[in-house]
């Protein structure tokens, strides 16, 4: 089973594991309960989350307002939300 996202009706769970400063923004892999992936953005005021959201956003094909970080505003382990995305986690995996 995947503990790194889970599915509630239209809302998609993420827990991610950033990795910000990275060369290019990516997906990493599984690290541990949560998907690691790499930001490109310095982990200053507030970009990384940011570009965390945008990439979120533009991987499921959803508008921003539609991507929300609901925990870890500081901290590399985060709990994003996805709405109305028709796209499944798994292929975040590339699987």
């Amino acid at each position: 089973m995947n503990e790194w996202y889970r599915r509630n009706g239209d809302v998609l769970t993420l827990t991610l594991h950033v990795q910000p400063g990275a060369k290019r923004t990516e997906v990493q892999g599984l690290h541990g309960e949560a998907l690691k992936i790499r930001l490109a953005a310095p982990p200053v005021e507030g970009r990384a989350n940011e570009a965390l959201l945008k990439f979120i956003a533009d991987f499921f094909d959803v508008p921003l307002r539609q991507v929300e970080l609901k925990q870890g505003g500081q901290s590399r382990h985060k709990v994003v939300a996805v709405t109305g995305s028709k796209i499944e986690a798994e292929s975040m995996l590339g699987g």
